[in-house]
């Protein structure tokens, strides 16, 4: 029709739905994020061995960005960037259960707002909003979290991930009795690793079980493809794919993402298919990024956009024949978790500069691997990407956020390192271990935490023996392997193994917690005590390790001591029964025997009014 889609693209739409007999209405907006997908794993990316028809086929129907990158190889933190626009510096979504600030809107609050209903599903725990990602179901109308009674399940499916047939058949639900207009955002987390296709593609890619879990998300996607069209919900819709983050894949060491920033882990794929095919075909070659598609959407339905964003919509990229540069920014706190550096970098001008203890400067025109580190401090590229970086005051968080410990295994069976690190004396982050110099111990944790979710304690404990021999102070791999030897109930080892991860990181609430359960379990109730009280200080609310200390105290016959810390365990949770049965036996050893029936009598109603199993 000739028309072009960033001068007039709503006369487009009405005069693409006329010809389609149609009346002209609001378009819907279909948002599908799949996880850990490398760009160069794509079939309409250049990998001939994809096996990836319904993302070629969008490419062909839409607009292919050739160069899109994520600010962040983190899940919950790129997903914010992409909902919101802005970088996680600006966002506040740098670490896992880090709530999204009230005064960050959503592109769904967006559309709400203008008559949209709004509707959110996801793959994976990772981004459930009640837990590990607060706040991202704002401005959703529906938005499919986990429910509590999924903890309760044996297999990770339904426990903290899902397939993409699920999530996407649960969308279909949702569509089916939604009038438009709609914006659906669907999450298919199967690439991520640990990489577990399902038939047929588990045989058909026995060798790339990675392309195996792509293989099965396009097909998930496809399906959800032919929902639409079965329901006439395709043509008058925009469509919208990309990959969150990539994935490492042992390129410069790394097995999955998070620690490094190298296009490896940011370069994503990135396709937008308009209303009736509009502008099909096209391809963009100019740099683009994540943080672009919260303004696009609102720019596409002449919505205005959140007062101050970090991206801008990508129409005169397509539109326009723009080749205007747009520097991508990237960012991970999460080597902190390990005690490392936080790293931050710059993509711009065919080069690409990483801000590390020690600083990486790469001619990506050059270099496209990033293989040949040709960093010079006092070259014009340097200064200048540098300068860029420093303009952008990238903030970092002085310490690794707290995860819950009822959300802490979900986080463990996902291969992310739940702990927090202690503080460090280290007065900015080049003072702080290199990630480079550490990538093969990380690498080592995370296959001891995917080894232990598979039920493999011996594959566990001896990648973190190994992980022990390269650093012995290392206090991720003592804790986890304390925390092993703690379940083994191999409890004198895993007392040794905690007391020196306590005396690596003095400020870890959970190091001590743990400790102080290997201490109690071994008999030494003194020093169990001493332990309990040093992660209570640091974490006041832990209902658990209060009472454990209470029970310690009971061990110690220091009654007076136990009946303070199990009634602040009953305020913790007055429906604890066991919590009641400890009370009244610290009363009774102070001679306090009425308030000993009374506890005695609060735990038989407790029991009476539990379930029946």
């Amino acid at each position: 029709m000739g028309c072009r889609p960033a001068v007039v693209l709503s006369l487009c739409f009405a005069l693409a739905a006329s010809a389609f007999g149609q009346r002209a209405s609001s378009p819907d907006v279909y948002l599908i994020t799949i996880d850990t997908l490398r760009a160069d794993h794509v079939g309409a990316y250049g990998d001939k061995q994809a096996l990836t028809p319904t993302l070629d086929a969008l490419a062909r129907q839409g607009i292919r960005f050739e160069q899109a990158f994520t600010p962040s190889p983190i899940t919950n933190t790129s997903h914010a960037s992409i909902l919101t626009g802005l970088l996680p510096s600006s966002h506040g979504v740098t670490d896992f259960a880090v709530p999204l600030p009230a005064d960050k809107p959503t592109i769904a609050a967006t559309l709400r707002a203008a008559g949209y209903h709004t509707g959110a599903f996801i793959g994976a725990v990772i981004l459930d909003s009640k837990t590990l990602a607060p706040g991202l179901d704002r401005g959703f109308d529906f938005y499919y979290d986990f429910p509590p009674a999924a903890q309760q399940v044996k297999s990770r499916y339904g426990r903290v991930e899902r397939r993409g047939m699920d999530v996407v058949r649960r969308a279909e639900q949702w569509l089916a009795v939604t009038k438009g207009p709609r914006f659906a955002w669907v999450h298919l987390y199967d690439p991520h690793d640990p990489y577990d296709p399902p038939a047929p593609y588990a045989t058909q890619f026995r060798d790339r079980p990675y392309d195996g879990e792509i293989a099965y998300a396009d097909h998930a996607l496809g399906a959800f493809i032919a929902f639409l069209k079965q329901r006439r919900m395709y043509e008058n819709a925009v469509i919208i794919v990309v990959g969150d983050h990539g994935e490492g894949l042992g390129e410069h060491g790394e097995d999955t993402h998070g620690i490094f920033l190298y296009d490896s882990t940011l370069h994503v794929p990135l396709i937008i298919r308009l209303p009736h095919d509009v502008s099909a075909g096209k391809t963009v070659a100019a740099q683009a990024r994540t943080i672009d598609i919260a303004p696009t959407i609102a720019g596409l339905l002449q919505l205005p956009p959140a007062a101050k964003l970090d991206g801008a919509p990508l129409q005169p990229l397509w539109s326009e024949g723009r080749e205007e540069e747009r520097v991508a920014l990237g960012e991970t706190d999460y080597p902190m978790r390990f005690g490392w550096a936080p790293l931050r970098s710059v993509r711009a001008d065919g080069s690409k500069y990483i801000e590390a203890p020690r600083s990486e400067f790469y001619d990506l025109k050059a270099d496209p691997g990033e293989t040949k580190n040709i960093y010079e401090p006092w070259a014009a590229k340097t200064q200048k990407l540098r300068e860029i970086l420093a303009s952008a005051n990238l903030r970092r968080a002085d310490e690794a956020a707290a995860v819950p410990a009822s959300t802490a295994a979900e986080l463990k069976a996902l291969g992310y390192f739940p702990e927090v690190r202690g503080e460090t004396t280290a007065t900015a982050p080049s003072l702080l271990p290199d990630p480079k110099d550490k990538i093969g111990e990380q690498n080592l944790l995370h296959r001891a935490m995917l080894a232990d979710e598979d039920g493999d304690p011996q594959a566990a404990r001896a990648a973190l023996e190994q992980a022990l021999a390269a650093d012995p102070r290392s206090p991720s791999a003592l804790l986890q392997l304390g925390q092993l030897e703690l379940r083994e109930k191999h409890s004198p080892r895993a007392a040794e193994l905690l007391e020196r991860a306590c005396a690596v990181r003095p400020t870890d609430a959970g190091a001590a917690w743990y400790l102080g359960q290997a201490l109690y379990a071994t008999g030494d109730y003194a020093k169990a005590r001493a332990a309990l009280e040093s992660s209570l200080k640091l974490l006041p609310g832990q209902l658990e390790a209060r009472l454990l200390l209470g029970q310690t105290d009971l061990k110690l016959k220091d009654y007076a001591a136990a009946q303070d810390q199990l009634e602040a365990a009953a305020l913790l949770d007055p429906q604890r029964a066991d919590v009641q049965d400890l009370l009244a036996e610290a009363y009774r050893g102070a001679g306090k025997d009425e308030l000993a029936r009374q506890a005695a009598a609060r735990a038989g109603r407790l029991r009476s009014r539990a379930p029946k199993r």
